[in-house]
Formats: structure tokens, sequence, C-alpha cells
């Protein structure tokens, strides 16, 4: 195929690698979804459908026929004149110029009567409905009326397409739309408007991609052909269009609607030699088609960089959840452990078992009297030991709940500031708060806990010496005080708190060992702490879930990029 495009024998079409090769590339590209918000997306998403449109419009259909008609698109800023120089080449109105804008209200596509195979299809523009017959006003942007006249050339067929600066925005799409799916360009402008800024950055945009262009320069006052003409000669120049051949219009009075026959008469002669020769033809296509595919390298690589960014942008969204929910679950991990579940409520149960005074001078004495102390407690006093259970319960689910609105908020306040964040946020505002039903999965999540130590605690008094010991005290009781060493430590509470959570850990510590031994009760605090950090593990998983599950709705596609990467270089092989 590299050696087809150094030839003027045109493209091969047994070379069916390369025809595959850009329609893999295509389906990438029409795979490609870039469905954040991140500063540069417009423009990308713009720029992806461009390229979608003259893969599917122009590369892939030429490359299926290189032998079919060579495609003049007629295009210019409004009022330049392009249905008045289409009707004029042609001899008859098959479009309707007026005085109103915008004047074309769907594309035209003039074709001698033996080409019209080639067109009836959707082989060319394939988005587009076909009409035929007279103009009519309500013809839409969304049709191609296409007209069959022996007064063109067989070989070559005319478009005249919408202003590319329509004050409508269908018809500006559809104009570059055509653009991209011409192989030869007419670019039609005005004396008075020949440097404007919006048909240059087309005229620069078809050099970057080979385009054939040709240009009309109409309406010139005859008396300044001679200076404007030059200066347009060396913008073309600039903009690397230097062979671009430059055909002037001056202006003059119409005949019957129609430009007098000498003054396209240059033009003419040049598009009907175009299409009587075959040669020059598959000149004009290969020319075109290979600057086609010559873009394909820097189009198709910056999608894959917006893809990237998205891509990347998902990832730090979602490292920010698991980071907000992996420190939430340290926090919960802290709090177990630096004494700041011993405050508060559940000191004041406890308190209303030992008494303080008595509670330190039994620590000071001996242990036996806690312990019947302690099973007058669990077995005389119920309401008691289900007060400070219950307390104990209450500052583990606060804990939890606590941290997991943190988190919550934590990622929604990040988020906000992220690319794409803030768009998610305003889709689910929930996510900024913990999940409606959290409190009451929390209140379950400890009981489960809960039942985890009491069911620890009948395992470990499974022999009959430690069954015994057991039912002296009472499983709930021993529970009860195996979650109170689990939190116990001085580490975070000051003043008289200290002391009490101090004594508490003495003296729960020393009751258990005397139940258990003191491996035993070390190891099953173990248990204990980890065993609600598993399950505080899981629910914090399912709260982040909502985070993840609102990124993964997005659908962005972590392998996008590399599979336009991929597809693309393809493409560079099969040539």
């Amino acid at each position: 195929m590299a050696a087809a495009f150094g030839t003027s024998a045109g493209l091969s079409q047994s070379d069916s690698a390369l025809l595959d090769a850009v329609r893999d590339v295509r389906v990438a590209v029409a795979d490609a979804r870039l469905p954040l918000e991140l500063p540069a997306v417009v423009a990308a998403r713009s720029a992806r459908t461009r390229l979608l449109d003259q893969l599917g419009d122009y590369v892939i259909p030429r490359l299926e026929a290189l032998d079919a008609p060579l495609l003049a698109v007629v295009g210019g800023s409004t009022g330049s004149g392009k249905s008045t120089l289409v009707n004029s080449l042609v001899g008859l109105e098959v479009s309707s110029p007026g005085v109103l804008r915008p004047t074309t209200r769907s594309p035209v596509l003039v074709h001698h009567p033996s080409d019209e195979p080639w067109f009836s299809g959707q082989r060319v523009l394939p988005g587009l409905s076909r009409v035929t017959g007279a103009h009519a006003d309500s013809e839409g942007p969304g049709s191609l009326r296409l007209v069959s006249t022996d007064a063109v050339w067989p070989g070559l067929a005319l478009v005249d397409a919408p202003d590319i600066d329509s004050v409508v925005a269908a018809n500006r799409e559809l104009a570059a739309q055509l653009l991209a799916a011409a192989d030869l360009w007419l670019f039609v402008t005005t004396a008075a408007r020949y440097a404007d800024a919006v048909p240059w950055d087309l005229l620069r945009e078809a050099a970057e991609r080979g385009t054939s262009v040709a240009v009309v320069l109409d309406r010139v006052p005859a008396e300044a052909v001679a200076e404007i003409r030059p200066h347009l000669a060396s913008m073309l120049r600039e903009q690397g269009l230097a062979q671009a051949p430059v055909f002037t219009v001056t202006e003059t009075a119409l005949r019957e609607g129609l430009l007098p026959r000498d003054e396209v008469a240059p033009l003419q002669t040049w598009l009907g030699t175009l299409a009587g020769d075959a040669t020059a033809r598959a000149d004009v296509v290969r020319h075109t088609l290979r600057g086609a595919l010559d873009s394909l390298d820097s189009r198709v690589a910056a999608l894959a960089t917006s893809s990237a960014e998205q891509a990347g942008a998902v990832d730090t969204l979602v490292a920010v959840a698991h980071e907000a929910y992996g420190d939430a679950h340290q926090q919960v991990r802290a709090g177990m452990v630096d004494g700041t579940l011993l405050r508060g409520e559940v000191l004041a149960r406890w308190q209303e078992f030992v008494g303080t005074g008595e509670f330190f001078r039994q620590v000071e004495s001996t242990v036996s009297r806690l312990r019947d102390r302690f099973t007058a407690f669990v077995k005389g006093e119920p309401a008691m030991a289900e007060n400070l259970g219950e307390a104990l319960q209450n500052g583990v689910e606060a804990l939890i709940a606590n941290r997991a609105e943190l988190a919550a908020s934590t990622t929604a306040r990040q988020w906000r500031t992220l690319p794409g964040g803030r768009q998610l946020l305003v889709t689910d505002p929930g996510l900024s708060r913990s999940s409606g039903n959290g409190d009451e999965r929390i209140a379950r999540l400890v009981r489960d806990w809960q039942g985890d130590i009491l069911a620890m605690v009948r395992h470990e008094g499974k022999d009959r010496r430690s069954t015994a010991r057991i039912m002296a005290y009472g499983v709930n009781g021993l529970g009860v005080v195996l979650m109170l060493v689990t939190f116990a430590s001085t580490a975070g509470i000051t003043g008289a708190e200290v002391g009490i959570a101090g004594g508490t850990a003495v003296v729960g510590q020393k009751l258990l060992e005397a139940v258990f031994g003191d491996q035993a009760v070390r190891e099953l605090a173990r248990q204990a702490r980890e065993r609600l950090l598993d399950r505080v593990s899981e629910l914090y998983e399912v709260e982040r879930l909502r985070f993840d599950d609102a990124v993964a709705s997005l659908g962005v596609d972590p392998d996008q990029s590399r599979h336009l990467s991929a597809a693309a270089e393809a493409v560079r092989r099969s040539r």
C-alpha cells in the first residue's frame, strides 16, 4: 500500500488489510467514551465526532470504492455565493440561492445520471437521508438532496454545503462534516471576507489533513484583482496550501440568476478536465486519502490522551474514596484502644457497679472480693449489666457511625475540587452523607459482634472446669467484661477518667484471667478487636462502593486509550 501512495495509479483495491485496519479504528473511536467533564473534554468530544464522521463518510467509503466519482464540496462563509456558483457551473438552478440567511437548509449533491448508483445509497454520508425533486423549505440539515443532470460531468459530483459560519449550529456542524467527506474542497470566499478567521481555521485543518483544495475568489472588483489575488496566494502559502489553484470571479451582474459564462469558464474547464482524466482524479483521491490516513496518528493519539485523562481522573476519584474509608477504619481501630470508648455513659454505668472509693480499695486488696461483688452484680443486678452493655454498644455504634459520616463528607469535599467529581455529586447528592440505612446496619453490626463475644466466651469455657466458672459469673456478664477489656486503655483520656479506665482494665483483666487464664484472655481480647474490625471493614466497603459505583456508572474504560493506540498502530503497519 505504501508503494501505491507513491504512484499515480492510485490505491490498490486488493489491499484489504488497510481497509480492515481502518474499520477497526472506526470501531475503537465509536466505542470511545469521554463522559467526565474534564477541562478540555468539549474540544476532545468535538474532535472525536469529526474523526468519526470522516472515517465513516470518507475514508472507509473511499477505500471501499477507489473508482467512485470524485466528490467536490463547495464550502464557504455566509453570503459568499456558493449556491450561485454551483448553479452557474451547471448552467441551471439546482440549488436555491437567496437573500435571507441561512439560505442552504440542506446540502445539495449534483451528479451525472450515470453516477446515480454511487450516491443514491448510503455509501457516502450514510447519516443523511436522501431526497429528490425541487427544493423545499421544510428540508433540514439531516437530509441530502440529490439532483441528477446531464449538465455535470460523469465522474465528478458537486455538493453545495451549508455555511461554515452559519448562525444555525446544525448547519455549521454539517458543513464541517461535508468538507471532511470531500475528495476536493472548493473554498468560496469574497473580496470582502477572504481574510476572515473562521474559513482559515478550516483551511488550516484541510492543509494539516492533506485535503485537496481549490479556491474561488468571488465578487472581486475588477480594479482590485491585482491587489487581492496575490495577497490571497500569500496567505495560502503560509498555511501550506501553495499548490491550491485560485479562480477569480469579478463583481458582475447576474444573468437570469447565473454568473456570466466567461466568469466561470476557467473553473468549468478545470473541473471538466479533472472529471475526464482518470489519472488526474486518482491523483486527487490519492492526495486527499493519504492526508486523511496520515492524520489518523495524531488525531487518534489525541483521543487516546483524552481517554487516558478520563481514566486517570476516575482512578483519582476512586483513590480518594478508598483513602477516606481506609482512614476511617484506622480511626476506629485507634478508637478501640485509646480509651475513648470508656468515657461518659460507659464510665457512669461502670461506677454504678463498683463505686469509686470502694472500687479502688478492692483493686488494692484482693480479687476475691471483686469476684464476689461481680457475681452478685451479674446475677443479682442484671439491670446494671444490661445498662453497661447497652452503654458500650452505643459507644461503639457512635464511633463507627461518626467515622463513616466523616469518610463520606471527606470524599465529597475532595471530589468537589477534582475533575469530574462535582459532576457525580450533582447526579447523586446523597454521596456526601452515609447511606440512609447506615444507622440500622451499624446497630446490627454491633449486635452481631456482641454475639461473637458471647460465642467466644462459650467456646473458651467448653471444658468442665471453665464451664463451672462461667456458670458462676454468667456468660453475658463475662461478655460485658471482655468488651471492657477489649477497649480499656489510659491513652487519650485525662484526669479522674485515667484512674477509672485503668482500674477497669485491671479488674476486668483479673476477673477474666481467673476464669480463662492470662494467655486465653489476651487472645480473646485480640480476637474480639479483629472481629469487630473485620465487620467494620465490610460495612465501610459497602459504603465506599457507593462512590465506586457512581464512578463506574460513567462507563470509563481503563483500556480505551490502549485500544485506540493499538488500532492506529495497525493502520500504520497496513500501509
